[in-house]
């Protein structure tokens, strides 16, 4: 189904303002104007009324009548005779109703009468006065004084016709203008959708539409660094996987060849065995961090003990660095310190950052696991990283490009990016810095536990 415009609907909009404006004002002043119209007849139609009244009494003979008939006349006013004194034309059908329902016939007797009546579908004011020789009388309708209804309504319907016509153009000119930047909006959308990267739209016009043409240009940024990462991500990770499996292979020929035999296939089949378990480390690195994404990961959150937990890792750990020649230590209270996470995914967090800092240590230097209140933290005495790293650390691959060939890094720059889903999942946070013993220092900030968990289990 097609939608209307945007341009469309301001200028309907405009419209029916418009129109609902004029018909309600017109309405109410139609009443008001109306009201006032009548009264300002009445008052003028009396006064003509005393004039003509004025100079039958100063002529009794009607010397000049004729002409005053005729000038009153003229103006749409109606003069008739009352009685058998005063001799002017015989009035009209409408007229003569009119005067009957005025009961003008009083005038003879001396009376002046002033009256409003409705005859047929018109109202007719009637001025009657006596004379010296009888009465006569002055009658015309609203629609023909000097504020007629009838040029009220015309006058109405062409401010009808005038505001349409304003609204109509200004609506138009309105909705082109709001239209326009969104149009250009929409087609820079469409070209992100077909692919394109390389699209900005102008930030003008009112406030929402530039926030829009500001949100598509982010939208925009966003993508061309999401992709940017994907490929370098997936660039590593195919380096890491052609790296075991070229190894892989060719011991694979090699034995198959019979070109070694005895203790090198042995040897051979162990430095298999090794990129195989290389390999599965990569795949299953990536599977995890893929289901991270999905809603149906599951989390076992209990309490845990920060303390006795890096207890556990410490009998790995201080063995492994002892094989290294690194200098391993704990740095906790001796009281638990209590958390809510889930217990084997967060020893799965130390273990890996462990690891990454095993990697990088040099033989001396300190790798150190502390904790404090809500706080856990992995620290190092290695390399460490530029500043400008530091925000990209959880990044995946974006790191592994750069610094493979100069250090020993991770399979496929996923480590830390499992690392950083792992954590967020449990609802703790992870950061990266520089650390006192000179490396990096990865810290997790934990929330509040729930009142019930005052202990480990």
């Amino acid at each position: 189904m097609k939608r209307t415009s945007l341009a469309f609907r301001v200028t309907a909009s405009c419209l029916l303002v418009a129109i609902v404006a004029v018909v309600v004002a017109a309405l109410v002043g139609l009443r008001l104007v109306g009201a006032t119209a009548r009264q300002v007849t009445r008052d003028v139609l009396a006064q003509q009324a005393d004039v003509v009244a004025a100079q039958l009494a100063s002529s009794p003979t009607g010397a000049g009548l004729r002409s005053v008939v005729q000038v009153l006349q003229g103006q749409d006013i109606a003069v008739v005779g009352i009685g058998d004194g005063l001799r002017l034309a015989a009035p009209g059908a409408d007229v003569a109703a009119a005067l009957r329902r005025a009961d003008v016939e009083r005038a003879v007797a001396g009376t002046p009468v002033s009256a409003v009546v409705e005859s047929g579908k018109r109202t007719w004011i009637v001025e009657a006065r006596p004379t010296p020789s009888g009465a006569f009388a002055l009658t015309r309708t609203t629609d023909t004084g000097p504020l007629g209804t009838g040029l009220i309504r015309r006058n109405l319907a062409f401010a009808l016709l005038a505001g349409a016509g304003v609204a109509l153009l200004v609506g138009g000119v309105v909705g082109t203008l709001l239209a326009r930047p969104l149009r250009r909006t929409a087609s820079a959308a469409h070209s992100l959708r077909t692919g394109r990267r390389d699209v900005r739209v102008p930030v003008a016009g009112p406030g929402e539409v530039a926030e829009v043409a500001a949100a598509v240009n982010e939208l925009a940024d966003a993508l061309s660094h999401s992709e940017r990462r994907q490929r370098e991500f997936l660039l590593s990770v195919s380096h890491e996987l052609r790296t075991p499996l070229t190894a892989v292979r060719g011991f694979a020929e090699s034995l198959a060849d019979g070109v070694v035999t005895g203790d090198d296939a042995r040897a051979a089949g162990a430095t298999i065995l090794q990129e195989a378990h290389r390999l599965d480390r990569l795949v299953a690195d990536l599977m995890e961090l893929a289901r991270l994404e999905a809603d149906d990961f599951r989390l076992d959150m209990a309490s845990v003990d920060l303390v006795a937990l890096l207890g556990e890792a410490s009998v790995v750990w201080r063995a492994g660095c002892a094989a290294a020649g690194v200098d391993f230590r704990v740095d906790a209270p001796a009281g638990p310190l209590v958390v809510h996470a889930d217990p084997r995914r967060l020893r799965q967090v130390v273990d890996a950052l462990a690891e990454n800092a095993l990697r990088l240590v040099p033989p001396g230097a300190p790798l150190v696991l502390a904790a404090r209140p809500g706080i856990l933290e992995v620290r190092d005495g290695g390399p460490g990283l530029a500043p400008d790293d530091y925000p990209l650390v959880f990044e995946r691959g974006a790191l592994h490009e750069r610094y493979r060939g100069h250090r020993p890094v991770g399979a496929g720059g996923v480590g830390l990016a499992l690392v950083h889903g792992l954590v967020t999942r449990m609802g703790a946070a992870i950061s990266a810095s520089p650390a006192p013993e000179g490396g990096a220092c990865f810290t997790i900030s934990f929330a509040a536990p729930p009142a019930s968990a005052t202990s480990a289990p």
